[in-house]
């Protein structure tokens, strides 16, 4: 039996998935260790994710850990695996970037361009095994162009600027029960502030037949592309997962095409591609 993970700043899909081919899926708050530690990520582990997965480990002994997240770099890796080498004492761990992960589970062992379009943005070229080259994300503040925080950073700053109408600056107060004062609070004084702003996006979505919004959108996908995309200079089609290329396909059409370049599969997310690729590793146990 195996544990995977899909983790952004916001949630972490978890699968267990058992030699029988039985899969249960679990959600908790996601895991960054660029905005955490280790024990607080073990205590997420333990106080999220084990009350859910306990009722499910009858079904044998979890061997290995397959966990690929948000700021899982090479230097802060190894304390993601700490955390759930502390909980999973057992199971083999291991730890990599949610871009890896993305990567495999749309191309398995094929190359191609792999990105992401969930609360950070990401993309990168996959040789089939590993990550070859990648045009860094940067984050939220100085790049994550196609992400949910960056839409709703934007989002947040035209209607405060007055560039989308009264209308829907009412609209958005309304519906968010917010003010301007409580949006400076939550984005420069408190934690989180990317899954603040992330959050706030889905505005866009309740709002995108609004022709200033479906631009808005679109022209986050345009920057996306010509800040990340072009340098690939892909001619296989160009593979997405996360909630923004998912819920927004349509728009993200449109601005490839507008573009021109070749789009591939869109995931919401790659759990389904990870099952297939790491299969060798489910094998029976009865300990």
């Amino acid at each position: 039996m195996i544990l995977l993970a899909d983790s952004g700043s916001t949630k972490v899909h978890w699968c267990l998935v058992t030699a029988s081919g039985q899969c249960s899926d679990v959600f908790t708050d996601g895991i960054n260790p660029l905005f955490q530690t280790s024990i607080a990520m073990q205590n997420s582990i333990c106080n999220q994710l084990l009350p859910q997965i306990a009722p499910l480990l009858w079904a044998g002994t979890l061997t290995h850990v397959f966990f690929y997240g948000a700021g899982c770099t090479p230097e802060k890796k190894v304390f993601v695996q700490r955390a759930l080498e502390m909980v999973f004492k057992k199971a083999e761990v291991h730890v990599e970037s949610d871009m890896l992960g993305a990567a495999r589970g749309l191309l398995d062992h094929n190359a191609g361009v792999a990105c992401i379009l969930g609360t950070g943005s990401g993309s990168c070229f996959y040789n089939g095994e590993t990550i070859e080259w990648c045009v860094p994300s940067l984050g939220y503040i100085l790049g994550d162009e196609g992400s949910a925080a960056v839409l709703g950073k934007r989002l947040v700053g035209d209607l405060l600027k007055n560039q989308l109408g009264d209308d829907l600056k009412d609209a958005f107060f309304k519906e968010y029960e917010t003010s301007m004062a409580d949006i400076i609070e939550k984005v420069y004084r408190q934690p989180f502030p990317n899954r603040f702003l992330a959050k706030l996006s889905k505005f866009c979505a309740d709002h995108i037949e609004d022709e200033r919004i479906h631009a808005l959108v679109y022209d986050h996908f345009v920057q996306f592309i010509r800040r990340n995309l072009v340098q690939y200079k892909a001619s296989s089609p160009i593979g997405f997962v996360g909630s923004i290329a998912y819920y927004y396909k349509p728009i993200l059409e449109e601005a490839m095409k507008a573009e021109g370049l070749p789009l591939g599969t869109i995931l919401k997310d790659p759990i389904e591609g990870l099952k297939i690729y790491h299969q060798d590793a489910i094998k029976p146990t009865t300990e």
